[in-house]
């Protein structure tokens, strides 16, 4: 799953990067190293200007509220438990097939977090017979330094209760895409750490390399059998994984110390 990230890339960055032509820039969002559900995050998107919809299709970094309303939805009350959407599913479920179709997006990352478990009580989790307990926490990130971009899909969702002219009638929403975690050794696996994503967490977020970016932001592409091919994720040498201080399970904590790796867990794990 996707739970908890960090996004401290400037916009500046971003839009250098993904080749952003529009962007707002009081919408620009201050650095955050533990991005949790329902914050608005930094997200890029293909659709047309307001203003000049003749111009068809333009790449634009936006900020969207992270957990997923529907356009049918009666109220935003789900949103928090919307934050991911499994790949394996994702162009079926009435939820997401809409946006799956003509919504699509990246959600710049500098990585995420998961927390680890034993295996005994990941098994368990997995049957959905227990809640995990979060215990040490690892921040899994490209191994290059380099930008994490998330596949993720967004959503416009009108609140009736308000005015059409109220500046918060429409609500943008998104949700991080997931799938099974590899159980691939990491390159640099070692030590007494997890040694592969699977042993991390059995889920993980899809992430799409830079020469799949323009087909998944693409919204003349509406076929779901060509777009569920492009849900492939990356080898597991390409990120890392490495403990980080147990100060990120309080979302209240929000510094770049939350990245600085330890030399050894904060809590023993068994694997």
């Amino acid at each position: 799953m996707c739970g908890r990230y960090a996004a401290s890339r400037s916009p500046e960055d971003l839009v250098g990067l993904f080749g952003v032509e529009k962007w707002e820039p009081e919408e620009t969002l201050a650095p955050d190293w533990n991005v949790a559900p329902t914050k608005s995050v930094p997200v890029v998107l293909e659709r047309p200007l307001k203003d000049a919809r003749e111009r068809g299709p333009v790449r634009q970094l936006r900020s969207l509220r992270w957990g997923l309303v529907p356009s049918w939805a009666k109220s935003p009350e789900g949103a928090a438990k919307m934050i991911n959407a499994r790949a394996e599913t994702v162009h079926e479920k009435p939820s997401y097939r809409r946006a799956f179709e003509a919504r699509r997006c990246l959600i710049p990352a500098d990585g995420y977090y998961e927390w680890v478990t034993g295996a005994a009580e990941r098994e368990l989790e997995e049957r959905g017979r227990k809640k995990r307990s979060r215990k040490q926490p690892y921040f899994v990130t490209p191994v290059d330094g380099s930008v994490m971009a998330m596949a993720g899909l967004y959503e416009f969702w009108r609140d009736p209760t308000l005015p059409a002219d109220h500046p918060q009638a429409w609500w943008a929403t998104c949700t991080v895409i997931t799938t099974e975690a590899s159980p691939e050794p990491f390159a640099l696996a070692g030590g007494e750490g997890p040694r592969s994503l699977a042993e991390i967490h059995p889920r993980m977020p899809l992430i799409l390399p830079p020469d799949r970016w323009a087909a998944w932001l693409d919204p003349s592409r509406t076929d779901p059998a060509d777009l569920r091919s492009l849900l492939v994720p990356p080898p597991s040498s390409l990120v890392r994984a490495y403990p980080v201080s147990t100060a990120v399970s309080d979302v209240r904590n929000n510094a770049p110390e939350l990245l600085r790796e330890l030399e050894a867990p904060e809590e023993s794990t068994l694997f």
